[in-house]
């Protein structure tokens, strides 16, 4: 987070706009930031329960669920049954994955612990994202990235010497040990760190709050919902975890996408 927020920063455009930015909005948007950042703790929190990029994943499919309760209590609208009838499809997905799961007899991975923080984590960002909805109003897009990156990395600063004696400050750079068949050795951790800073928070936090303009909280959240296509992809394609779920974990996730197809086939029938 405190790369995505220098990285921000050090664009022209972000300072031009902080100087139009309110006291009370710069506060309100540096409070939506501490819950972007618990959301990714929970989020990376439930990958390292279940030992799983898949079971987190399936979990965030839930956001869309969260979203139709939360987006009409904030933004004081009216419950739309269609979103919310679609989100409880999402949910019972989840719930089929959860029941699919085998026993672990590793005391280090907890399956419902990993499914638990993971709905944590997909109602946290269902959150933050409504409330970017509520205030974003005419600010730009890039300058409210910029400090709710800004508020997780001080954020996290503060808290992290108090619950870890062992911190790595700075990310690994040791090309002499890179292995490309061991990419989890810790040789390259800078540069997946920079891709993750730059390519997958700078921009795509990006153009997922500049979307905000014209989408609901509620869309916005279905758009989200689509990462456990490409990332249970890319967890068998990386970490091989088709070895350790079942075909009844994929009818699950198989439900999740269906429900996130569903709700723009029928917006379209509705036009």
């Amino acid at each position: 987070m405190s790369i995505t927020a220098i990285a921000y920063f050090l664009l022209p455009v972000v300072w031009r706009n902080l100087k139009s930015i309110s006291q009370k909005n710069f506060l309100t948007f540096f409070g939506i930031g501490i819950i972007v950042c618990a959301h990714w703790l929970t989020f990376y929190g439930s990958i390292k329960f279940g030992n799983s990029v898949s079971i987190t994943l399936a979990c965030l499919g839930s956001a869309s669920f969260f979203a139709a309760i939360i987006e009409p209590i904030v933004l004081k609208s009216n419950f739309i049954k269609k979103d919310i009838l679609i989100g409880l499809i999402v949910i019972v997905g989840v719930l089929f994955i959860s029941f699919s799961l085998p026993q672990n007899q590793n005391h280090n991975i907890s399956y419902p612990w990993a499914i638990g923080t993971g709905l944590i984590s997909a109602a946290l960002a269902a959150l933050f994202t409504t409330l970017n909805k509520k205030y974003i109003n005419n600010l730009h897009p890039v300058a409210i990235s910029a400090i709710e990156m800004l508020s997780g990395a001080i954020l996290l600063t503060l808290i992290v010497p108090f619950i870890s004696s062992n911190i790595i400050w700075f990310p690994e750079m040791n090309i002499q040990n890179f292995d490309p068949t061991n990419l989890q050795n810790g040789a390259l951790d800078l540069v997946w760190v920079l891709i993750l800073a730059i390519f997958c928070t700078n921009l795509t936090f990006y153009l997922g709050t500049y979307s905000l303009k014209y989408l609901s909280a509620f869309t916005a959240n279905l758009t989200v919902n689509l990462e456990p296509i490409y990332g249970i992809i890319l967890g068998i394609l990386i970490f091989h975890e088709n070895n350790e779920l079942n075909a009844k974990f994929y009818i699950g996730t198989l439900i999740i996408i269906t429900a996130i197809f569903i709700n723009p086939i029928l917006s379209l029938r509705k036009k």
